[in-house]
């Protein structure tokens, strides 16, 4: 069915007098519940389907989408993407890939697995996930929900070079977020995981202590004095500062002229000790993908090697603006891995960062990648020592991409897997940190 529907628009297309055309169309399924203080809150039924198509007459686009897949629907759809690209100026840089990088070769990538589970069975697994949380200490006090979610996809693209690809996932996730009271403070947190085989899902109930832990290790947090100190970014805002990256050398903010990296190709731009490789093929990733979202064919290869930048993150759009040959990154990164340069993971980073701020949230938008400044509301952990002394809130942190990435001094081995970035913790040699507290 969904083969047929890419044919009918790639057909109905070229009847119009399309030059070049691509169409893709995909189906979801799935469900997801939401449970808070004992009592089922939500259950979600998920099927959505659709089909979108982009048309070329010589340079001119234009593009439409529907969900209704009926045949005249999508004549419709077809109809209407045609009549935009008669409208719109040429673009010399608009067009289908280069057909010499579309893929041909369709490995296996092990992505698909659905869960055996039943929404009844969810509902008590997400039960049994907020019971755990709260048991946990009697200064648990109050519960924002705990939810489990599993779905599958499936998607057919093809475009009229002769290119038709599969994707089917599968994609499984679980979570909650407590709240901790003590002395008149408050104090929330949580944890989520998420997986494309169920089996590598934790216990609920382990989730929940998880959960609780976290929660209960803020309490007592206070603001600091302002300072310039090392600083130690947990995995889950580490991978953050790699998405900065990436963004600065995307194929849009280059063309633009509007990156901080501009320019920067085959240049040192973090530390000696950073090492990012692309591995869109690792089974089971939850961005991996044998090809991009226009058909271009994906491959492992180094981003970032000994701090030196070797490409940038390109579709085949950008790729023409620049003079320049797409990389496969049509939608993004897949499995961009930072590796670690230490082993021991949360532990040995603390020993290195000996005293400074542990990062283990960071808050608001104060990130600027034509500039390269950062600075964003932080909390999490001063360390002295190498051990946690006090929890810390309502500080800000600051600095320039640009000099951050080269004062990297380690790589965690604890690595977050849950996106398309897979990093570990960070540790840099030295940001301000801006507190409210008197010295």
């Amino acid at each position: 069915m969904l083969e047929a529907a890419v044919a009918q628009a790639l057909g109905r297309a070229r009847a119009r007098g399309a030059d070049a055309a691509q169409a893709e169309v995909g189906l979801r399924v799935g469900y997801a519940v939401g449970v808070r203080c004992g009592e089922v809150e939500t259950l979600e039924y998920e099927r959505d389907r659709g089909l979108g198509i982009t048309v070329y007459f010589g340079q001119r686009k234009g593009g439409a989408s529907t969900t209704d897949l009926r045949p005249d629907a999508i004549d419709q759809a077809v109809n209407a993407a045609c009549d935009l690209a008669r409208h719109t100026e040429a673009d010399p840089a608009a067009g289908l890939p280069d057909p010499e990088t579309l893929a041909r070769v369709f490995p296996d990538l092990d992505l698909y697995h659905p869960w055996a589970l039943s929404p009844e069975q969810a509902i008590d697994r997400a039960l049994a996930m907020e019971a755990a949380a709260l048991a946990e200490d009697a200064r648990l006090t109050n519960s924002e929900g705990a939810g489990l979610q599993t779905g599958l996809g499936l998607s057919v693209l093809a475009n009229s070079a002769g290119f038709l690809g599969v994707r089917c996932g599968s994609s499984h996730g679980m979570g909650l977020s407590v709240v901790a009271e003590t002395g008149g403070q408050m104090q929330r947190d949580g944890w989520y995981e998420s997986a494309r085989h169920p089996d590598r899902l934790p216990m609920p109930e382990a989730l929940g202590r998880r959960a609780a832990q976290r929660a209960l290790a803020r309490l007592g947090a206070r603001t600091l004095s302002t300072r310039r100190v090392p600083v130690l970014f947990s995995p889950e805002v580490a991978r953050g500062l790699i998405r900065h990256l990436v963004g600065a050398i995307s194929g849009g903010a280059l063309y633009r002229e509007m990156s901080f990296l501009q320019g920067k190709l085959g240049q040192q731009i973090m530390s000696p000790k950073l090492h990012l490789h692309e591995h869109p093929h690792l089974p089971q990733g939850i961005a991996s993908a044998v090809f991009d979202g226009e058909g271009v064919a994906t491959a492992p290869r180094d981003l970032v090697r000994d701090g030196v930048l070797l490409g940038y993150v390109l579709d085949s759009y950008a790729a023409r603006r620049l003079g320049l040959r797409t990389t496969g990154n049509a939608g993004g990164v897949h499995n961009l891995i930072a590796a670690p340069t230490v082993t021991g993971g949360e532990a040995a980073l603390l020993r290195m960062l000996d005293t400074g701020l542990w990062v283990t949230e960071v808050m608001g938008q104060g990130v600027n990648l034509v500039t390269g400044d950062y600075s964003r509301g932080a909390s999490g952990f001063w360390v002295e020592r190498g051990q946690v002394v006090h929890a810390v809130e309502e500080v800000t942190i600051a600095g320039h991409l640009a000099e951050m990435y080269r004062q990297i001094v380690a790589v965690g081995d604890d690595l977050d897997t849950r996106g398309s970035i897979h990093c570990g913790s960070l540790l840099i040699e030295a940001m301000t940190v801006a507190g409210s507290a008197a010295d």
